[in-house]
Parts: structure tokens; sequence; C-alpha cells
């Protein structure tokens, strides 16, 4: 009896240091975001925002998670409280063109083309914020995307060389299953995120500088 005590015990104690594991580091994100995450209205002006890829249909068009992030970047757009879009998604494969598709909605609703900006190698969080600084040269943007998914980040970018504000990007009302999914789908994913600003340093997809802005050679004399 004894033994069957201790051993519950033990079990115990693993599991709540396991979920210790699992919660400590969205709590982190959580707390270090609160006072960076803004509504369309409440944001700061930035020269750009940077739009995180969210998926397409089989037919190439967006998901309405990925339209809601987009058009709240157009709305920051044409506030006036941003010049240019950053548009980061995944295209690996020629027939998945997550940054084109946003690009073409985006001309949709009505931004000229040559205010938006196209990262082809934004296949996670982590790539979009390392090439934004590495590859873009931003060193501050606002940062679209669902609230579910914002306090990572937020966490991320600013932590890869970006002072980055969020905007909330939760422009319609989503299923409760969905959103329950992409809750406990962040536990692991902010883990690792935490685990790769810190330790391992992952070098994402890189190429050429491509400067949103263009860098002023001028000097005083």
């Amino acid at each position: 009896m004894r033994t069957y005590k201790n051993m519950r015990k033990m079990l115990l104690k693993s599991f709540l240091v396991l979920v210790i594991i699992i919660t400590l580091p969205r709590f982190i994100t959580f707390w270090y975001a609160r006072k960076r995450t803004h509504t369309i209205e409440t944001a700061p002006a930035q020269r750009v925002a940077i739009v995180f890829g969210a998926g397409l249909w089989q037919d190439g068009s967006p998901t309405p998670v990925l339209k809601d992030r987009v058009s709240t970047a157009v709305d920051l757009y044409f506030a006036g409280k941003v010049e240019k879009l950053l548009m980061s998604g995944d295209n690996r494969f020629v027939e998945y063109n997550e940054p084109g598709a946003m690009k073409d909605y985006a001309m949709q609703l009505g931004v000229p083309a040559e205010d938006i900006v196209l990262d082809y190698a934004g296949r996670r969080t982590y790539d979009t914020c390392y090439r934004a600084n590495y590859i873009f040269g931003l060193q501050e943007a606002l940062l679209i995307t669902q609230q579910f998914h914002l306090a990572r980040t937020i966490y991320t970018c600013n932590k890869l060389g970006i002072a980055g504000e969020g905007v909330i990007a939760d422009k319609r009302t989503y299923s409760r299953k969905s959103v329950f999914y992409w809750n406990i789908r962040e536990l692991p994913a902010t883990m690792v995120a935490l685990l790769q600003v810190h330790f391992t340093h992952p070098e994402p997809v890189l190429g050429p500088f491509e400067p949103v802005f263009p860098i002023s050679t001028d000097t005083e004399n």
C-alpha cells in the first residue's frame, strides 16, 4: 500500500512538473506581450506592418484566418499608420504561394502593388522575424496576427531584433473548436520558440539583403 501511495505521489509530481514546463513559456510570452498588444485603433504608427502567413485553401486562396490578417494590415495602411506591408509566408512549393495570395488579396482591398513587399521564406514565425531583420532591414514594425498567436510573435520578433508591437487580427468569431485547438497548439509551439530564441538559434533560409526602404548613403562633409 505504501509503495502504491509513493508511486501515486511521484506520478502526480511528475505530471505537475510537466504541466509547468509546457505552460510556463506561454505565460512568459503572454506577460511580455501584454503591454505591446493593440487594436487597429490603438496601434502606434510604424513604417511597416508584418503579416504572418496562415495557410491557403486547395485552390490557392487565403483561409479566413489569413484574410483577417491581411485585411487588418490593409486597415492600418489606409488609416495612415503604416507605409508598407511585408507579406511573409511559405512558398517552398510552386503550387503553394502564401505571400502571392496575400498580395493579391491586399490589392483587391485597394493597396497598390508598390507598397507590398513579399517574403517567400517565412515558413514559421521564427523565420519571419529573423528574415524581417536580417533580409529586409527592419528594426521596428507592427506585427499582424490573431490574438492566440500574438504573444509568441511579439516575443520572438523582439528577441530577434525587431521592436515589434502587435495588432490583433480577430475580425470575426472563429469556431470554439478551432480556437481551442489553436491555443493548445501554442503551448508546444511557444516552448519551441523560446528554445530557438535563447538556445538553438536555427538559421532560416537566407538570401541577399533586400531592405524595405532604401538605405541612405549620404554622408556629411
